[in-house]
């Protein structure tokens, strides 16, 4: 049986040129993988740094966001951020496959 799990995925907060994307932009991101996962979280921007292979150092101000669906989901989700905003590379990782889910009983009044 195919199990969810809990993943989280930089996306970046300014182009490669510097200008910071708009919210609308963002938003657009969003409603993909919402399409996709039903839902996400997007938690506060933190730094980051990495260098490419050859050799460029990269240092951005990231969007954490989690996303609970199947690997095969995370990879398309990176594939749309790679396109989305034009990335050379996209991180993400699973954080967990323990993950619960419960809904409310609705109720019949």
């Amino acid at each position: 049986m195919r199990k969810k799990s809990l993943w989280e995925i930089l996306v970046p907060n300014y182009d490669n040129s510097g200008n910071k994307y708009s919210l609308d932009y963002h938003h657009q991101w969003d409603n993909k993988v919402r399409v996709i996962t039903g839902g996400l979280t997007i938690l506060k921007t933190a730094k980051g740094q990495w260098v490419n292979p050859e050799g460029r150092l990269f240092a951005e101000e990231m969007i954490p966001v989690r996303v609970l669906c199947y690997k095969n989901d995370i990879s398309n989700i990176i594939d749309i951020t790679l396109e989305h905003y034009n990335q050379e590379a996209v991180l993400a990782y699973e954080i967990s496959c323990n993950v619960l889910l419960k809904y409310a009983k609705k109720s019949n009044t």
